[in-house]
């Protein structure tokens, strides 16, 4: 038993929400295993992007407990949540437009910096040194996304997809725990999705755990090891994506639209 608990990397459970008289999310919880890309859904105002903002210290919840690596967790602002071990991507992209590609990453990894506003004032030998590191870091985390040529462009020159791929760069150079995508394929085409799934499974394989907020559903039974579908701020069904399609409550949910995922 406590071997499959040091397994479970992030555990929430009995977060409700209100937003004045809406009650958007009713006793909701997830757990999530070390390695996963474990996926959320559900259709349009089923409370998904909140529970999800929830989580990464966007919105503060009514009641809940949260877990990471069995470590209890404040999820009040996304910084505080960043340091704990939870780095997030935004549905709106949120880049720093006038930087460059690298130096958007290189402020991701800032989080993680020791020198301190002394070493970053007087220009002290270890904040050089560290600062160093910090760049040699954000171009592995560039190359690794594959926009590594992008380093000195704009990050507003950069195409849609690219965007995307700079903002889980971003992230990445924070060495999270847990990488939280939100709505990664929004917007994209076809090329752009398959490539962006290529990416999460990298990810994935290279020892990441990924908790993915998409309105593909396509997409996200392709990728994801498990699935919560929630409807109405509550949770319908937990599962395989195997499971998760072939949930009446599921298929009701949607309309019938969940059988395009087969």
């Amino acid at each position: 038993m406590s071997e499959q608990r040091q397994d479970i990397i992030l555990r929430v459970s009995g977060v409700s929400k209100r937003f004045g008289g809406l009650q958007a999310l009713s006793d909701v919880g997830l757990e999530i295993k070390r390695g996963q890309v474990y996926g959320l859904i559900g259709p349009n105002g089923a409370g998904k992007t909140t529970f999800f903002n929830v989580i990464t210290g966007l919105y503060t919840p009514d009641s809940g407990t949260f877990e990471l690596e069995g470590k209890p967790y404040k999820p009040e602002a996304v910084h505080e949540v960043a340091r704990a071990g939870i780095a997030r991507t935004f549905q709106n992209i949120r880049l720093f437009p006038e930087m460059t590609a690298l130096e958007n990453v290189m402020v991701g990894r800032h989080i993680r910096t020791r020198s301190g506003l002394i070493g970053a004032i007087f220009r002290t030998r270890a904040f050089k040194e560290e600062e160093e590191q910090i760049r040699e870091r954000a171009m592995q985390l560039l190359e690794y996304v594959g926009i590594a040529k992008y380093a000195d462009f704009r990050a507003r020159t950069l195409s849609y997809g690219d965007q995307r791929r700079l903002e889980i760069a971003r992230a990445l150079a924070t060495d999270p725990k847990l990488v939280a995508l939100d709505e990664p394929a929004a917007g994209m085409n076809s090329t752009e999705k398959m490539v962006l799934r290529e990416l999460i499974d990298r990810i994935r394989k290279d020892g990441r755990t990924i908790l993915l907020i998409e309105h593909d559903v396509k997409l996200v039974m392709g990728l994801c090891d498990r699935v919560t579908v929630l409807d109405y701020g509550k949770a319908i069904a937990e599962g395989t994506p195997y499971e998760v399609q072939r949930n009446e409550k599921v298929i009701e949910a949607y309309l019938g639209a969940g059988h395009a995922a087969h």
